[in-house]
This record gives structure tokens, sequence and C-alpha cells, in this order.
């Protein structure tokens, strides 16, 4: 049971420190990490074989919410988030004029 409790309390310690370090970190920053996460995760759904069109949808439009909702906001980055939501945005419907236009598989 000692090691279970050793495994638990670790974990504890861990999640206290991540929150200590996110807590120390300006909230501009931690909002401008998220959206790239997600600006990844769009992409990542793109250039799945075959592409992952609603998955990526969704994930671009969470972008686009916070880019163009917090617009300024994001500091400096936000010209910069801005551009790379266009181009996501762009890069989609190439990815899917290209998969409508291929002959289904089978």
């Amino acid at each position: 049971m000692s090691d279970e409790s050793d495994v638990l309390d670790d974990a504890q310690d861990a999640l206290r420190e991540a929150r200590a370090r996110v807590a120390e970190a300006p909230a501009q920053t931690v909002v401008v990490n998220h959206v790239m996460g997600l600006y990844e995760l769009a992409a990542i759904h793109l250039s799945a074989d075959p592409p992952r069109l609603g998955d990526a949808a969704l994930a671009i439009d969470a972008v686009g919410y916070l880019v163009d909702g917090l617009g300024d906001r994001l500091g400096p980055e936000a010209t910069t988030l801005r551009d790379a939501l266009g181009n996501i945005r762009m890069a989609f419907v190439q990815i899917k004029a290209a998969a409508e236009a291929s002959p289904a598989d089978g």
C-alpha cells in the first residue's frame, strides 16, 4: 500500500508545483500558449491521412474565438496570432477542397 501512497503523494506534489509555475506566469502568456496549442491541434488534424476536417474546424473555431474575441489583450503576439489564424483557415479551405475533389477510396 505504501507504494501506491508514494505515487499519489508524488503526483500531488507535481500538481502543486505545476500550479505554482502557472500562477507565476502572466495570464496573457498562458492564454497565448493555449491558443498556440489549439492551433497545433488544428494542424495535426489537417495533416492526418485522411484529414479530420471536423476536428480541425473545431480547433480552428476555438482559436478564432480567442484571437478575435480577445484581440489586442493578447499583447504583442496578437498580430502574429491573427496572421496564424488566417493561415490555418486558408489551409483548411484548401485541404477541404482537395479532399472533396479526390475520388473516394474503395
